[in-house]
């Protein structure tokens, strides 16, 4: 099982980029990835084949987090916009 987790989040252009989390977005898209290079490509291959809309109503943001375990509730996050 991958550690990594690729997440692209839509969320509103009202929204600031550091308040745009998983909780307050319009839309989640997850997936598994391997390395770090994999999960920013694997989330921006994501949203573009959901066929995101674009335009100033909506931004997509991109985050790597590490997949959650019992013994980690909070994992690490990384993110690049």
């Amino acid at each position: 099982m991958s550690e990594l987790l690729s997440v692209a989040l839509v969320c509103a252009g009202t929204l600031l980029a550091q308040d745009c989390s998983r909780d307050t977005a319009l839309d989640v898209i997850i997936a598994p990835a391997h390395t770090p290079m994999e999960c920013l490509m694997h989330a921006q291959t994501m949203a573009a084949q959901a066929g995101l809309p674009g335009g100033s109503d909506r931004y997509l943001k991109i985050a790597c987090e590490h997949r959650r375990t019992e013994a980690d509730p909070h994992p690490v996050i990384r993110r690049a916009s």
